[in-house]
Parts: C-alpha cells; structure tokens; sequence
C-alpha cells in the first residue's frame, strides 16, 4: 500500500524538478545607468583610490568632535530608526529563505456533537437522540515545489529588501556625520567671530574715549562722537546676534547627539584640518560607494524579483499535501494502532478565472520595477552632481580665502593709517569710520569662508560615500 502511494507521488514530484529546464525568472543585470558624460570629469581623479576609504576618524582631526560623532552613531534617534528598519528586513530575509521549507502543523481537538431528533439520524435512530465524542491528533503536511522560481525570486527579493535597509541605514550614517561635524564647525566659527566682535567693542569703546578728547580739543565735532557711539552700538547688537545663534546652534547639535539641548564643549577653528587628499576615485566608484545608489540598486533588485514572483503566477502550482493522526470515538482507544489514518495529495493548480488578478499584479509589479529603475538612475544622477558640487565648492572657497584674507588685512591697515591721520588733522573722521566697518566686516566674512571651505569638504566626503566604515 505504502509503496502504490510512493508510485503515485513521486512522478508529480519528478514532474516538477524536470520542469525546471522551463524557469521563467529572468536574472537580474546591472542596468547600464553610470556615463562619463554624466560626471564633470575635468574635476574628478581618474585614480581609483577613493577619500571615501578614509575612516571618519581618520578624517577629522579634533579628538572632541570625534567623540560626538561617536555619541552621535550610538544615541541619534534617526540612526536607532534605521537599526529597528533592518532588523524587520532581516526577519522577513530570514523568512525568505525557508521559503523551500514545507510546512507543517500539528493539532489536537475534542468535539462533541448532538444529533437532531427529527434530523437524519434522529430519524433513523428513534426517539433516542444521538450523542457522539470525537477524539483526535493530526498533523498536516504541504509542500510547493518551485518549478517556476517563485519561491527563489521571492528569496531574492526579501534579501535585497534587506540589504537596502542596511544601505538606507550606512546612508543615516554619513548623513548625520556630515550634519555633525558641518555643525561642530559652524560652532567653532561663531566662537571666533564672537572674539572678533567683543575685540572690536573693546576697541570702539576706547575710540569713543579719544573721540571725546579730540571734541574737548576742538579737532573734531558732536557728529564724530555720536557715530562712534552709532559704530559701538552696533557692535554690541552684532554680539547680541552672535550670541543667539551660538545657542540655537548648540540646541540642533544636542539633537544630533540624541540629548536634550545644552552648551556644547568645543575647540578652536584654528585647530580643524581634514586629513585628505581629495582624491575621489573614477565615476564608477561611486556606485559602491555611495551607500544611497546601493539602496536605490538592491530597491531596483527587489522589484525585478518581484516581478519574477508575479510573472510565476500565470503558470501552475505543483503541491503534495498530506495529513495524518490518530482518531476515535473512545479516549481509551485514541492511541491504539487501529486509530491510524492517512491522505496524500499531489496537485497541479492552473489559474483560469480570477477576476484579472494574476494580470494585475504582474502589472503593478512591472510598474514598481519602472518605478525604481528610474529611482536608481536618478540617484547615479544626484551623485555625479554632489560630486562636481562639492569639488568646485571646495576650489572656489580655497581661492576666496585667499583673497579675503588679503581684503580684511587691507582694511586693518587702511583703519590704523586713518586714525593716525585723524590725530594729525590729516583725514576726515568718515573715512575712519569706512575704514573701521569695512575691517569688521571683511574679518567676519573671512571666518565664514573658512567655515564653507571645511564645510565643502565634509559635503565631499559624504557625496564619494565616506563615513561608512
């Protein structure tokens, strides 16, 4: 009897493992999305070393910014969201790939039942009413053979799903220590243009004094004296301005941290170098580089298996099921050899009418896959563009900073000769007034041009898709 049934299954199984000479999965390629033409290679290295090899903490050089960004990796909210996102992809990937598993369920049940006098067996028994107990164990067995690739594409598709989340998760990653150290810079300068501008208050204060010794002279009028006032009032609302955004800025660099908003310890800007040497590698690294274009790669992954699942579905379903146990009328009898059952079925399902579902779906999955290959070629495209960005950034402030360095010390020299040339009857004293805000404000503008230039290249170690490692 046992072996009439293994003859029965075992041509279905056969069957089925034959079949698979007709896999209709397609295999995925890297579509062909990445072009020179795309990248404004006058600027970009052919050299296939990269800057985003370079660790972070090797990038950085101040020891207190890179314990925050430490802080920053362990406590941020969005980094801890990202986490929590991957271990649900990692639970369905490892779901995937039981996929070829068969499933099994085992259960036990009591039933009792009562039968209806005026009922069949009511009928057939009297006036005596019918009561039965049933007693029994089963346990049933299924199995789907994947002639199709099904069952292989939705593996697929559950572990692309997953390595996305740890794409999307290294994409936080670079992104929040890109905002901290832009952030922890943009401090620092505040620091030094808070010190320029309290230097410069102390200085008007003194010029008032000399100006209200010239006017006692008779060398200058009321007028000088009320505009330096004017110059040393504005100064003090500088530092009042100053002062509010260092404050605002140290409450967004608690966030980033995970912390409530506080004062933040910090160095000087005098003290922050990057170590590299901007080399950021021929266009085609960027692609496995940049943690995004890997996220929106294995997103695009994801949806051409899904639409292999979807296309499997127009065909049949190979399945063996089976179930067996113990039953009886008698508890006492449940666990005799004579309770015993079994059935096994092995069947071919062909979808035929099913209100266009089968065709829905594979046109929604196509759709989807459209949708993320255009997303992914998209993400190539906003790559190339940060690239270019940051590089001409970065040479454009480098140039810049060297001439404001030279306009701020012209003005510093231009203040000094017109105030000598003041005491000696020699200026008027609105040119020491042009001179003096012309010196401040070339001073200030010249921090904040450091400032563009540590920030242009942090924006570049992001863009080639450093911070990941």
């Amino acid at each position: 009897m046992k072996k009439q049934t293994l003859y029965r299954v075992i041509p279905i199984a056969l069957l089925g493992l034959t079949m698979q000479s007709c896999f209709v999965a397609k295999k995925y390629d890297r579509p062909e999305v990445i072009d020179e033409q795309y990248f404004r290679t006058d600027k970009i290295s052919q050299d296939t070393l990269s800057m985003a090899n370079v660790s972070w903490k090797e990038l950085f050089s101040d020891e207190i910014l890179k314990q925050y960004i430490d802080q920053a990796l362990e406590n941020n909210l969005d980094i801890r969201i990202a986490l929590e996102n991957m271990n649900a992809a990692k639970a369905y990937m490892q779901q995937g790939k039981w996929g070829y598993a068969p499933t099994l369920n085992v259960g036990a049940n009591y039933t009792h039942s009562v039968a209806s006098k005026n009922g069949p067996q009511g009928i057939a028994f009297g006036d005596t009413r019918v009561k039965t107990d049933l007693y029994d164990v089963t346990g049933q067995f299924s199995w789907e053979l994947d002639v199709w690739g099904k069952i292989r594409s939705g593996k697929r598709a559950s572990t692309a799903s997953y390595l996305q989340s740890v794409a999307a998760h290294q994409t936080v990653k670079t992104q929040l220590i890109s905002s901290i150290a832009s952030t922890y810079f943009q401090l620092v300068a505040l620091d030094q243009q808070k010190a320029i501008t309290e230097k410069t208050i102390v200085n008007r204060k003194n010029s008032l004094e000399t100006i209200e010794a010239l006017k006692e002279a008779g060398q200058v009028n009321e007028v000088a004296v009320k505009q330096t006032q004017a110059q040393l009032y504005n100064a003090q609302a500088l530092l009042v301005d100053i002062n509010n955004s260092i404050k605002l800025t140290e409450n967004t660099f608690s966030i980033l941290l995970g912390e409530n908003p506080n004062a933040i310890k910090r160095g000087q800007l005098d003290g922050q170098t990057l170590n590299t040497d901007l080399t950021v590698g021929v266009p085609i690294q960027l692609l496995t580089n940049r943690p995004d274009v890997r996220a929106a790669e294995f997103e695009l992954i994801n949806a051409f298996e899904m639409t292999n699942v979807a296309r499997s579905n127009f065909y049949p379903s190979f399945r063996i099921t089976a179930n067996g146990g113990l039953q009886s009328l008698d508890f006492d009898e449940l666990f005799n050899t004579n309770s015993l059952f079994a059935n096994i079925i092995g069947g071919l399902t062909q979808p035929l009418l099913n209100g266009r579902q089968v065709r829905t779906q594979h046109q929604v999955a196509q759709a989807n896959q459209e949708k993320a290959y255009l997303n992914y070629k998209k993400s190539v495209l906003n790559a190339s563009k940060e690239v270019s960005d940051a590089l001409y950034n970065y040479e454009s402030s480098k140039d810049k900073l060297v001439l404001k360095e030279q306009e701020y010390k012209s003005y510093q020299l231009a203040t000094e000769y017109s105030e000598e040339l003041l005491v000696q009857g020699l200026a008027t004293y609105l040119d020491v007034l042009t001179a003096r805000e012309s010196a401040l404000a070339a001073e200030l503008v010249y921090i904040n041009t450091e400032l563009a230039q540590l920030n242009s290249l942090v924006t570049l170690y992001r863009a080639v898709g450093g911070g990941v490692k």
